[in-house]
């Protein structure tokens, strides 16, 4: 069993819902909906870790909803039980084909009911810890190039449903191949380390984040977040590195080790991309190198 797992149960029957509630509350958090509209709403806005949908409600029927979960990057992976009082085996077939992973019939029996769900939320959170485990950048211990890309993509999308601006911020470290010539690489690991540290800790909002991009360079993703929030985040990266004075006697700029990072902001719509976004920010990172280095830089175009 996990305390803290999150169960969404999804029916237009109030004695149904209460009734799981009092089931499953001594055990989990659950949050309810009445309609799909509702369950899809709630899925993505909370990111529940079970859903328990039912069959039959009105306007979106269960089998709908869970199809529409099944096409939505952001929450196709939360695993859906269907419980109904619908119990042909063609029933239970099309809502296992549907991307369900159990069918529960009513009337609803609390022992087995209890039981598949922990049995289930215990796979999903194995599954997450593989995840996890396979978004991580081992060296610096960030969120690595392919949760950056799945993380920006999401955040892409809510940004631009709720018309809320989303900043990026790319960063590199100033001269870091003549670092690694002086000191060699697995100083410049250490370095890149250190650097990394630093950075997480001067993050202080859970739903940024934070990840290696490649080599030297790190990416920070700030959903909900002006051009006046952005320098501000960008400014406190800039000087957190500079504050650990890691010894740098190749650079150029400081005595010690430090990164240019360059920053882009806008409210995402239909007619944008994902990649002329990054290549904006990019495109400040650029400005901040050939300006000088140890510099932030807000850009405004990608050429």
């Amino acid at each position: 069993m996990q305390p803290d797992s999150v169960i969404l149960v999804v029916d237009d029957d109030p004695l149904n819902i209460k009734l799981l509630i009092n089931i499953l509350a001594p055990h989990y958090e659950i949050l309810f909906a009445l309609n799909g509209e509702q369950a899809l709403r709630l899925a993505e806005q909370c990111m529940p870790d079970l859903i328990l949908l039912d069959v039959l409600m009105p306007d979106m029927s269960g089998y709908e909803v869970c199809q529409q979960l099944k096409l939505q990057a952001t929450v196709q992976d939360i695993p859906v039980i269907f419980i109904s009082s619908m119990n042909e085996h063609e029933d239970e077939a099309k809502g296992l084909a549907c991307g369900a992973i159990d069918y529960i019939n009513k009337p609803i029996n609390a022992a087995i009911v209890k039981s598949r769900i922990a049995n289930h939320l215990e796979l999903k959170h194995a599954r997450d810890i593989l995840k996890r485990q396979a978004t991580i950048d081992t060296l610096t211990g960030l969120a690595n190039r392919r949760r950056f890309d799945e993380f920006l993509l999401q955040e892409w999308r809510l940004m631009q449903r709720e018309s809320k601006p989303l900043s990026l911020i790319m960063i590199d470290i100033d001269y870091f191949k003549q670092f690694n010539d002086c000191y060699g690489h697995p100083a410049g690991d250490d370095c890149l380390r250190q650097v990394a540290l630093a950075m997480k800790e001067a993050i202080s909002r859970p739903i940024d984040l934070l990840a290696r991009y490649g080599g030297e360079e790190f990416v920070c993703v700030l959903p909900n977040t002006d051009e006046q929030g952005v320098l501000y985040v960008a400014e406190n990266l800039r000087n957190c590195v500079e504050m650990l004075a890691i010894p740098h006697e190749k650079s150029a700029v400081n005595s010690g080790v430090t990164i240019s990072l360059g920053c882009a902001t806008l409210v995402p719509n239909s007619e944008q991309r994902i990649a002329d976004f990054i290549k904006t920010a990019d495109y400040g990172l650029y400005q901040a190198k050939e300006t000088g280095r140890n510099k932030v830089m807000l850009s405004q175009k990608s050429e």
